[in-house]
């Protein structure tokens, strides 16, 4: 019984630890005014003008106001060939529907968080991914309906985009939460495809993937190894590893430079 009990401790510990050190030492503003937030271009993404080439890239950033303390919030940018812009493709809470597709700046703060690149295709694959995520928005089961927790939200779309689009070779932070969320169905292939996911409405579940690693959700927060990143992933906070287990891919090749 007394190891049960430290292990429960342990267990709680170890799931409030993360969103209060987030709190404390994120640099997360938990009352700050979404008129007057950051909004800064981190140039991330190749410039339109100067990228001939398709690209779709894939980005989060901590969630706006105190959820920055337990999550972050996934979004997908597309950029057709010879395209002079980008269109942003997001759940939101307050869009009608929730899933929205307009032209954007993919690489902007999110309200006051820094973006983080997850993806970047580029060229013939990037065409291909477009084509296939046109195809699939109309067909996306939650256009409608947004749920911060446990989902569905917009790492609950990112990640079924991920599943039905096989260019995106992408796992999403541990700290997505609702990309967990399965609506009626318990067990699906992880985002990636790479392994297998069992969950109960996202709110309690685990993954084994080669690309998620090893997960464990309770409540929405997620405690586990990622073995790309050799490092923990825990409640909040995220990946903490010894080297970045990210991937970026397929650099977009800007137009020739012209000889005088």
């Amino acid at each position: 019984m007394r190891k049960l009990s430290l292990g429960l401790l342990l267990l709680t510990l170890l799931l409030i630890g993360g969103p209060l050190y987030m709190w404390q030492f994120g640099g997360i503003d938990t009352r700050g005014d979404w008129r007057s937030a950051d909004r800064t271009i981190a140039g991330l993404a190749p410039v339109p003008s100067e990228t001939p080439a398709a690209v779709v890239q894939v980005y989060s950033a901590r969630a706006f106001n105190w959820r920055g303390i337990f999550a972050v919030h996934a979004w997908v940018a597309t950029k057709p060939a010879n395209a002079d812009s980008y269109t942003l493709h997001q759940v939101t809470g307050w869009g009608r529907p929730a899933l929205t597709s307009r032209a954007g700046t993919p690489d902007r703060a999110w309200f006051g968080s820094a973006p983080t690149l997850h993806a970047t295709l580029c060229g013939s694959e990037a065409e291909s991914a477009i084509a296939r995520i046109e195809a699939l928005l109309p067909e996306y089961p939650y256009r409608e309906h947004y749920r911060a927790w446990p989902g569905p939200n917009s790492n609950t779309f990112v990640a079924w985009l991920i599943r039905e689009v096989p260019e995106l070779d992408v796992a999403l932070p541990s700290s997505a939460i609702g990309k967990d969320y399965l609506g009626g169905s318990v067990l699906a292939a992880t985002p990636s495809g790479t392994g297998v996911q069992l969950s109960l409405a996202g709110m309690l579940g685990a993954a084994a993937g080669l690309r998620e690693g090893l997960e464990l959700n309770i409540g929405g927060l997620v405690l586990g190894i990622d073995p790309a990143a050799l490092g923990v992933k825990l409640p909040g906070v995220g990946t903490l590893g010894l080297r970045d287990g990210g991937r970026s891919r397929g650099e977009c090749p800007p137009l020739p430079t012209v000889a005088s």
